[in-house]
This record gives structure tokens, C-alpha cells and sequence, in this order.
């Protein structure tokens, strides 16, 4: 268990009302893929708030579909410190991975350095960062985001090197691809790279797990339980 674990779980234990910051790109700013269901942000939303029963708690969503990680760091005032955050969730990559030439193209290198200072400016606001990988993509049809598994792994190498809280939404979506063509749970995505309303209800299945909200009993944990189940 990590030192940010042990954190979290002394904060919640100790009943103090927390501020979440949930922020990174389009898959975390949830629009469009899901036609109407829930992002996986709304389904942490109703976990904290209703059944652990933290309602002075308040969860934000930051995330804007399109942005990289350094463009994070670039309004970072906006996206996460003006909410005087206690826990910091970040899933990015999927954008900065790619090199269809919209955005300069950087290497796996540089995007663990942003992350890496993403972590140090969390920290120093006193807050607790949670990193998430990427899902796993379909890459034959989004071949410009080819890289993605190297860009999964730096967020890997940073949680490693940080200590941070990590949750492997990459390696969670490519087991449940596993056997299937072309290695992809298609039941879990919208498009190639984005999950629609199952593949949403399992990354806040991994996120609750990694954050120990499942152990208890949880209405929202059987229904993304039930959710994946269709879909998978």
C-alpha cells in the first residue's frame, strides 16, 4: 500500500469533507460516447456522494476533450488548483500519444516528464494524486495512435518513481480484449479510442477498486458490475 493510500484512507476515515478533481482529456471529460449514460466521473460522483454517503464532499470534473498533458500543466491554476483539491485523479495520454500532426509530436520521455511535474504540482497543493493509464485502443483503425502502450507505460514508470496511487485502466481493457479479434473488447468503445457507456462503468469499477470503495456493499459497484457483464 502506498503512502497516498494510507493518506486517503485516514481522510476518509476521518470524516473531513474532501474536494475531487477528476481531469485529463475527452475520455475523462465524458461527452458524446456515451450517448446519455454515465462517464465514469458521474458514476464516482454517485459512489462518494451516495453510497458512502459523503455528501458535503464535492466531485469536479476539469477534463476538455482534446488536450495533452503539458497543456494541463499550462492551466494548471484553472483545472485543478483553484479548487483546493484533497485528491487529484489524471488520466491523459491518448491525445499525446498521437502523431497525426494536429500537435507537435513528442516522445514517451517528454510526456513523463509533464506527468512527473503534474504529480510535484498536485503534491505541493497538498493534495493526493491518482494516475490512470489509458484504455487500450483500437489501433488498426486510430494507426496514429500507434504508440499508445509506450505512452500507458510512462504513466506506469511515473507512478513507480512518484509512489503515486496507480490505476491500470490500459492493462484492464486489454484483458477483457483478450481472445477476441484483434484483441479489442468491442463492446467497451464508442469509436476506436473512446469508451462508450460499459467501457465508462469499468474504468470507475478499476478506479473504486484501486481506492478501496469496493469492499463494502455499494449499489453503484453491483450496477457496473452488471453493466460490464452485458457488454463483455
Amino acid at each position: 500500500m502506498t503512502a497516498d493510500l494510507t493518506r486517503l484512507r485516514a481522510l476518509l476515515e476521518g470524516g473531513t469533507p474532501l474536494n475531487w478533481v477528476f481531469t485529463g482529456d475527452s475520455i475523462t471529460h465524458g461527452l458524446v460516447h456515451t450517448h446519455g449514460g454515465r462517464s465514469y466521473v458521474e458514476h464516482l460522483h454517485e459512489l462518494i456522494r451516495g453510497d458512502l454517503g459523503r455528501v458535503q464532499d464535492v466531485v469536479v470534473n476539469t477534463a476538455i476533450s482534446g488536450w495533452r498533458a503539458v497543456m494541463l500543466l499550462e492551466d494548471f491554476d484553472r483545472r485543478v488548483a483553484a479548487w483546493q483539491p484533497h485528491v487529484v485523479s489524471l488520466m491523459i495520454g491518448t491525445n499525446d500519444c498521437s502523431d497525426a500532426g494536429v500537435f507537435p509530436v513528442i516522445e514517451p520521455s517528454e510526456f513523463a516528464a509533464s506527468v512527473t511535474e503534474f504529480v510535484s504540482r498536485v503534491r505541493a497543493q497538498g493534495a493526493i494524486p491518482v494516475l490512470m493509464t489509458q484504455p487500450a485502443i483500437d489501433i488498426a483503425n486510430s494507426p496514429e495512435r500507434a504508440r499508445i502502450a509506450d505512452f500507458a507505460q510512462a504513466v506506469r514508470d511515473v507512478a513507480a518513481e512518484e509512489q503515486t496511487i496507480l490505476v491500470d485502466q490500459f492493462a484492464r481493457f486489454a484483458e477483457l480484449g483478450a481472445g477476441r479479434p484483434g484483441g479489442i473488447a468491442w463492446g467497451l468503445l464508442n469509436d476506436p479510442f473512446h469508451p462508450n457507456e460499459a467501457g465508462h462503468a469499468v474504468l470507475a469499477l478499476e478506479l473504486a477498486g484501486a481506492l478501496g470503495f469496493t469492499s463494502a456493499p455499494s449499489r453503484v459497484i453491483g450496477d457496473l458490475g452488471q453493466r460490464i457483464a452485458v457488454a463483455v
